[in-house]
This record gives C-alpha cells, structure tokens and sequence, in this order.
C-alpha cells in the first residue's frame, strides 16, 4: 500500500479545521453536530476522527491555530527597527486573520469575528479551552512586550512606559473591533488604521501636580 504523503495529510487536516470553522462560525457551537462537520467538508467519520477526537479537540484545535497565527506576526515585528506602530500593526493582524480564515457566512459577513465571539462564549462553560486560551493570551501579551520595548528603543515612547498595560490595551482594540464587525458588519481594517492614527494625534493632558 502506498504511503500517503505528508503534504495529503497537512492539506486533509486544512479541510477538516475550515470546515468545522465555517459550521461553528455559521450555528455556534452547540447547535454544530460532528454530522454537520462531516457533511461540510464531505469525509466519512474514520477520515475525520483520524485527526480530532471530536468537537473539543476541533474547537481547541482551531483557536491555537489563531493564536500561533497573532503571535508569529507579533514576534516578527518585534524584530523590525522601530517596530510598525498600532496603527498599522494591528490592521495588519486583522489581515492575516482575514487570509487565515477567509470564507464569508450565507448573509456575507466574515466568518473570522463571529467565530471569536463564540470561542469567548465557549470558554465560560469548558475550563480546557479557557486554558488553550488563557496560555494563548499571555503569549500574545508577551509579543505586544516585545514591541514595546522596540518602540523604547527606538525612541518613540518613553522608556518607563508600562509595557503590559499597552499590551493589553492593543489586544482589547483588535477583540473590540472584532466585537462590533461579528455584530454590527461594516468595519475594515482601514477603519481600525483610520481611528488609531487618530487617537495617536491627541496631546498627552498635563498632569496634575
């Protein structure tokens, strides 16, 4: 029997996560069966439980691969001198996320923020998956540290500067923005760029003495 390749199976396991992707993004993910999985990406049950155990382990699988996603271009432009600021960085990271997960739902909104709202749902009731998430966020935070620290460096902010509390002010735009596009539609990442330069432009308030 020939061996099946390893590029067959990277490109199976592709299937498999977008499918199930579109399906938990289309109906959330506990009206998603694993038929529904199955007729989406048209495997038998042996192909696909060849790869996830079930819903948990497809839904653990695919907020990881978000994650792994925001923190490789975040380490990435932590190695830029100076790093890109807010305002381009983070449309950028909205990109990425558009490019990772590009499939549109049947009313043609991008399927990508509703399904991070439905991940924040899921974590209140499936403590494994608060953990894929919580290990993931502190990842994430500590790529935002890193460029902070390059913005140091380069001198565009000040060196006492409270790395964390800008790292987790820039993950709360891109989960904000991501909010309003899964309910409200209509927002792009240029709109995102827009607004940041803006709030960038308004002077620093004198502190009171």
């Amino acid at each position: 029997m020939a061996r099946v390749s390893q590029e067959h199976l990277d490109a199976r396991r592709r299937q498999i996560l977008d499918g199930a992707a579109l399906c938990f993004a289309r109906n959330g993910f506990h009206a998603t069966s694993m038929q529904d999985v199955l007729k989406e990406v048209d495997l038998s049950a042996g192909a696909v439980y060849r790869y996830f155990s079930g819903k948990d382990e497809l839904i653990a699988a695919i907020v990881t691969e978000v994650l792994d996603t925001v923190r490789g271009i975040y380490e990435r432009a932590a190695l830029e001198s100076p790093p890109p600021t807010p305002d381009v960085l983070i449309p950028r990271t909205l990109t990425r996320m558009r490019e990772l997960r590009p499939a549109t739902l049947d009313d043609g909104a991008w399927m990508f923020p509703r399904l991070m709202v439905q991940v924040w749902t899921e974590t209140t009731r499936n403590p494994e998956l608060a953990a894929v998430l919580r290990e993931g966020y502190q990842e994430v935070r500590a790529g935002w540290g890193r460029i902070v620290e390059g913005y140091k460096e380069a001198g565009l902010m000040p060196a006492d500067a409270d790395a964390d509390a800008l790292a987790r002010t820039m993950i709360a735009v891109v989960q904000g923005f991501a909010a309003q596009i899964a309910l409200f539609g209509g927002i792009s990442e240029e709109t995102v760029g827009g607004g940041l330069r803006a709030l960038m432009t308004v002077p620093l308030a004198e502190q009171d003495a």
